[in-house]
């Protein structure tokens, strides 16, 4: 699955400018997490047409990124995420960002963006969610 990332300047309204942007277009936000670093946000978004998005939002003066996220299955248990986090760690996979999409069932769905996503489709390969 891929992850779009805007970079914009922290003000009022980015988020409400960027989801009337992408609503506007019938491109709908499937997981999003936002933050604030050093006056600027950081906003990670999943839509099926990442590239219509990108462009939509380039169009509009947004710098945008795109990155390969890896969807996760892990147990809703104490030290789960340790295992995951030890196994990429141990195979020299760096996390750049991870963040819970979905709780139910005993189970969370979990977004990681790493630096080396291959090899840790690998490593994961037990956990992975297929058809993502």
């Amino acid at each position: 699955m891929r992850q779009i990332t805007i970079v914009a300047d922290d003000k009022v309204g980015v988020l409400a400018d960027i989801s009337f942007i992408l609503g506007k277009a019938k491109i709908n936000i499937e997981s999003l997490s936002a933050e604030v670093q050093g006056g600027k946000a950081m906003i990670n978004i999943s839509v099926k047409d990442e590239k219509k998005a990108t462009r939509l939002l380039s169009a509009n003066n947004y710098k945008v990124l795109q990155s390969e996220i890896l969807i996760v299955k892990v147990k809703d248990e104490p030290g789960e995420l340790s295992k995951i986090s030890k196994i990429l760690s141990e195979g020299g996979v760096n996390i750049e960002s991870l963040y819970l999409l979905a709780r139910s069932s005993g189970f969370t769905l979990d977004a990681i963006n790493v630096d080396k996503p291959k090899k840790a489709a690998l490593l994961l390969k037990g956990y992975l969610v297929k058809g993502e």
